[in-house]
């Protein structure tokens, strides 16, 4: 799959739940994500989002951000 259409795909589920209260909306989109996306796909987006995030919506774009947070490691950890 191209960036393109992972950006499109992203931008799709993120205009699903558009009508949602915000911070529900980016946690909707990122289980969304998480939930139906391979493990490359939710990769790729995240890169998508590392080198600028051009073409994903604010929702989208809010997401992409949540996932890549998410997948840092941890250094609270005893």
């Amino acid at each position: 799959m191209t960036t393109n259409r992972f950006v499109h795909m992203a931008n799709q589920v993120a205009a699903f739940f558009d009508a949602y209260p915000e911070a529900e909306a980016v946690e909707a989109v990122v289980a969304h994500i998480r939930q139906f996306w391979d493990p490359r796909m939710r990769n790729a987006l995240v890169a998508q989002l590392n080198t600028g995030g051009e073409g994903l919506s604010p929702l989208a774009l809010s997401a992409a951000r949540r996932l890549d947070a998410s997948r840092a490691p941890r250094t609270d950890r005893a």
